[in-house]
């Protein structure tokens, strides 16, 4: 599967804002005033969270986001709509001059919440008539819609903005809350995770009952599908009358749960208003979510990362021979793990015991290890006729066979340059008795902050003595 384009997806979303804040400290004591732990706040951290979340979860993938919600006169929404703006999101924020912007407090310690302090007041009998202002206007500038709703009051009456959004033809996902999922009628799609669901249709004895059940709901809310997201089940979407389209979850490991839902919501809307199809759109979601559970704290997915997920859903790992398009996500994602990348290139037209000690020194210089090998045309450039005498295909499995290599590349010019300024290794290494200064590529480098280092072949091995020695040999065992 292709990962859309979502840079030319335009997003609206209106929901509950919220400003999520976490202390973080040691914990060696217990309190003599009373028996709970004691945490020596040593750290501090403001992250969007409620519908900002999903809105930075959107910014993330590449979109263009515009967010509407209410917020109190205060310094919590400053800081919110500055977090906000870091990630390019248009924040078109209505203050509410009695009002405090909604804000949580979780205190950790050792990766592990003690202790949540709501500091909340709803904004339910707000009047919102210059939020849905601010919302029409935003409409014919929009290819999907998302309503973000946390039970805080910002979408108290729903109907008014998904009948708006309607009327201009537009997308509507509704993330939902509450047990009155009638207020979403005429949506597009609603995500219930399985306790908000139950909570409305009441529980299923089997999997034939709950699709039943999803049926009713999406005919009587007149929905074009339902998407219930079932936590370690997966998620199943009900499109058709038939049954419904199930995805089983695909998380190898569970570190928090938190804006599993944001990131669900947020991808599903960018896939399926940037053309995908439901069920698609539905397949990338389940596997952001995948991601997003293997963070800690309220977190998001980005577009590198979610190819590169795909490309292992189907067989395709990020080792191996790559293309330039392949290796330059494979790179952002090894910086994303502050992973050291290394990089060296060369012909490799027989691979002999001096490369491979070559490589080996080269690999314990960093994490990861990228080859580019001239492809068949530039080394008979270099070495003239007859050469190579493997072809690029084969010289390029052969060292993505070899232990100390990560990522093998192909390249057409003579030399590496364009690839090198393009891929931006922390270390470029070149053996022979090179100087630095001439190493293709090495200017970029060094100006990227990097490093390039001259590492000496073993000496007495190299391919054109192979050749030539085989070459003798013939000719010896042809005059004989």
């Amino acid at each position: 599967m292709m990962l859309p384009d979502f840079s030319k997806t335009r997003v609206l979303i209106v929901g509950d804002l919220m400003l999520d804040r976490y202390w973080g400290g040691s914990t060696q004591r217990i309190s003599p005033e009373a028996p709970v732990p004691v945490v020596n706040v040593n750290s501090s951290e403001d992250r969007p969270g409620g519908a900002a979340n999903v809105a930075i979860n959107a910014a993330m993938l590449g979109a263009k986001v515009s967010l509407l919600g209410l917020v109190g006169e205060d310094e919590n929404a400053t800081i919110l709509k500055q977090r906000l703006k870091s990630f390019d999101i248009d924040c078109q924020f209505t203050a509410i001059a009695d009002k405090e912007t909604i804000t949580k407090l979780r205190v950790m310690s050792r990766n592990q919440q003690l202790l949540r302090l709501d500091f909340e007041q709803s904004f339910a009998l707000v009047d919102k008539s210059y939020l849905l202002e601010k919302f029409e206007a935003q409409l014919p500038h929009t290819d999907v819609v998302i309503l973000s709703d946390y039970a805080k009051g910002c979408l108290s009456e729903p109907q008014q903005f998904i009948a708006m959004a309607r009327a201009h033809q537009k997308v509507v996902i509704v993330d939902p809350k509450g047990t009155d999922f009638a207020k979403y009628r005429g949506a597009s799609l609603i995500t219930p995770n399985m306790a908000e669901f139950a909570a409305v249709a009441g529980d299923a004895d089997d999997e034939a009952m709950l699709t039943q059940q999803a049926q009713d709901l999406k005919h009587e809310l007149s929905l074009e599908a339902l998407l219930l997201t079932r936590s370690e089940e997966g998620m199943t979407l009900y499109q058709s009358s038939q049954g419904g389209f199930h995805l089983p979850a695909k998380a190898k490991e569970v570190f928090d749960v938190t804006g599993a839902g944001d990131t669900v919501v947020s991808t599903l809307a960018l896939a399926y208003g940037s053309g995908s199809s439901l069920e698609d759109a539905c397949v990338l979601a389940n596997t952001a979510a995948s991601i997003v559970v293997g963070k800690l704290g309220t977190s998001a997915v980005t577009a590198t990362e979610l190819a590169l997920a795909l490309q292992e859903q189907h067989g395709h790992k990020d080792t191996g021979v790559l293309t330039e398009d392949k290796l330059a996500l494979a790179l952002t994602q090894a910086g994303a793990r502050a992973e050291t990348v290394v990089m060296t290139n060369g012909c490799f037209d027989i691979l002999h015991a001096g490369h491979v000690s070559y490589l080996e020194a080269a690999a314990k210089l960093g994490d990861r290890l990228i080859v580019a090998v001239n492809d068949d045309a530039s080394v008979s450039r270099l070495k003239g006729p007859g050469r190579p005498v493997n072809n690029v295909q084969r010289r390029m499995a052969v060292l993505a066979g070899l232990g100390a290599v990560d990522w093998v590349v192909p390249f057409s010019e003579d030399t590496p340059q364009r690839l090198i300024a393009r891929l931006l290794p922390d270390i470029l290494v070149k053996g022979g008795d090179y100087k630095i200064e001439d190493i293709a590529g090495g200017q970029e480098v060094i100006a990227n902050g990097g490093q390039v280092k001259v590492l000496h072949f073993e000496e007495g091995v190299s391919t054109t003595a192979i050749i030539k020695q085989i070459v003798n040999k013939d000719s010896q065992l042809s005059s004989s």
